[in-house]
């Protein structure tokens, strides 16, 4: 079964379109990692400089080593700045 990550991203004020496309250049690289199976990008209408990252990994093995890329090497040095506070939230899929 999948793991349902969802990554919530606080730009800083007014930050949020340049962070937005930089996601849109950058996160080809993520959909090509191993165990990616998808990622959308959605904006909170209340709060414009809120992003969420609705991503599906095949495990958290996947989404873990995923991190651990792009804490390093993968980094996204563009992103400095632009972004203010980070939540990550991990869900499981169940037969209902």
């Amino acid at each position: 079964m999948s793991l349902l990550t969802l990554l919530e991203l606080q730009a800083a004020e007014g930050k949020a379109d340049e962070a937005i496309a930089i996601l849109a250049k950058t996160l080809g690289d993520t959909r090509a990692r191993h165990g990616c199976e998808s990622v959308t990008v959605h904006r909170d209408s209340a709060n414009p400089d809120t992003i969420l990252l609705v991503e599906k990994w095949a495990s958290l093995a996947d989404d873990e080593a995923y991190r651990a890329w792009r804490a390093g090497d993968g980094a996204v040095h563009e992103m400095v700045g632009l972004i203010v506070g980070m939540s990550i939230r991990y869900f499981d899929d169940v037969d209902a």
